[in-house]
């Protein structure tokens, strides 16, 4: 599926999808005719404080913009005239012009489980290549595995109540909930309200009405009336427009075959509890009844365990918005050259922002019961099979060209499913949840440390 980028326009012009910075380097590089291959690793520097694991989402995403990545002329033409350009050799732009990427691509799959300092993806391709590309990457990957790691929490919370995503109203531009709802589907919600992604992604779709639709009409009943009338088959009435369970006593009128009510605002336990009873007293004990409103984990824990008989939840800015965590910290660094034939490691030293070089592998311990125990980061080329470790990056594109078709989205969703069961329950609290371990391989602590001290000789010399 090929579809539309909400938030840049055309798909048929991806190059400039990037800052700025990306493509002077990019002109210095080719000035300097540096050409080598090169190794970038995305990651989240540290997890939010209110998150304890990551749902990994926007691979397919990613993996569709390297496929059809390209200058177009009007691109070319744009920064052509950018004075920061003006110095810049005309043949640049003649490279630019054909620039395709080539290079091969390991990610973890989307739906699995991630946690700080894992490489989620790594890329190795010719130096300007992987380079030009962070911007886009980071910005889809963080955006979409924040998402989809906000709506898991949510889904965990309702425990079992089915959760739909309701926030392109919310969202920070179309786009974002274009594919806020893709990722939200990722993480467990059952559908969306978003037609677009709907359409797209093959989502389930949801909706009832608005309180406008109910106050539009001389009185309740006579708007109850005119939507059951055209949708008698999957009605669900907004009941608190005026007053929620006068407004259920209406919509008993008509019968078993209403499928769902919905509260919005309220004390919502209390209210669906005494809907409930009306609703049943009247023979309607299948008709669902749903709760929307400024929902989050922490509001649907308390209905939860206070047992309110609310059947599902309509989740929207808190979902769409990852509101109490609203940005990852996702970098994308260069951790190795290939010069010469030569793997050349690559680190950066300062403060705590110091980084791990080499390309890696993330490796997951699985203990006998098939929960997980603990994850390992080590050196791509060490093999940890034998000592009960499961490898969690695949090669998913080489050359430029993916390598196999990625699972598709629900069975992406089942797989987030499945490892979040395997998550031993200290690790995914909601609140108060213990870190996972998560730690690095003494061959790259090594090779780290071995490196760090090297630069750190250079420098002082250089002084």
């Amino acid at each position: 599926m090929n579809a539309m980028d909400l938030t840049a326009g055309r798909t048929d012009e991806r190059g400039l999808a990037t800052d700025l910075y990306q493509l002077t380097m990019a002109a210095a590089y080719h000035a300097s005719g540096r050409c080598e291959r090169a190794s970038f690793e995305l990651f989240i520097r540290r997890l939010p404080s209110s998150r304890s694991y990551l749902v990994v989402a926007g691979l397919e995403r990613a993996l569709d913009y390297l496929e059809h990545f390209r200058f177009s002329e009007g691109e070319i033409d744009y920064l052509h005239g950018l004075p920061v350009f003006r110095q810049v050799d005309t043949n640049f732009f003649d490279y630019l012009r054909g620039l395709r990427f080539t290079g091969d691509v390991w990610a973890i799959p989307e739906g699995t489980l991630a946690f700080a300092g894992e490489p989620l993806l790594r890329i190795t391709a010719p130096l300007i290549e992987a380079q030009i590309v962070e911007t886009f990457l980071l910005s889809t990957l963080n955006f979409q595995t924040m998402i989809a790691s906000k709506a898991a929490r949510v889904v965990e919370a309702a425990q079992g109540r089915g959760v739909v995503e309701f926030g392109a109203r919310r969202a920070h531009s179309m786009g974002a909930a274009f594919y806020g709802a893709r990722a939200a589907f990722i993480g467990g919600c059952i559908g969306t309200s978003n037609l677009e992604a709907g359409r797209a992604f093959d989502l389930p779709v949801y909706g009832t009405s608005a309180h406008s639709f109910i106050m539009a009409f001389e009185n309740e009943l006579d708007a109850f009336r005119a939507y059951f009338r055209v949708f008698p088959e999957s009605t669900t009435l907004l009941l608190d427009t005026y007053d929620t369970v006068e407004a259920a006593r209406l919509a008993t009128e008509f019968g078993p075959i209403l499928q769902a009510v919905r509260l919005d605002s309220g004390d919502l336990g209390g209210l669906a509890r005494e809907v409930r009873s009306i609703l049943d007293c009247a023979g309607m004990n299948k008709t669902r009844i749903m709760a929307s409103g400024d929902l989050n984990e922490a509001r649907i824990v308390e209905l939860v365990e206070a047992g309110a008989p609310i059947d599902f939840f309509g989740v929207g800015t808190e979902i769409s918005t990852s509101f109490d965590a609203p940005a990852l910290g996702g970098i994308y660094k260069l951790v190795e050259l290939e010069v010469n034939g030569r793997r050349e490691p690559k680190m950066k030293l300062s403060g705590d922002k110091a980084t791990y070089p080499y390309r890696k592998q993330v490796w997951r311990a699985i203990a006998d019961d098939d929960t997980f125990i603990g994850d390992l980061i080590a050196l791509d080329d060490e093999d940890l099979t034998s000592e009960g470790y499961e490898p969690l990056l695949e090669l998913v594109m080489r050359d430029g060209v993916r390598v196999a078709p990625l699972p598709d989205l629900r069975a992406s969703k089942e797989r987030a499913r499945t490892q979040l069961a395997r998550l031993p329950v200290a690790h995914r609290l909601l609140k108060g949840a213990s870190p996972f371990p998560v730690r690095y391989s003494d061959a790259l602590e090594r090779g780290r440390r071995t490196l760090g001290e090297s630069l750190e000789r250079r420098s002082s010399e250089e002084e």
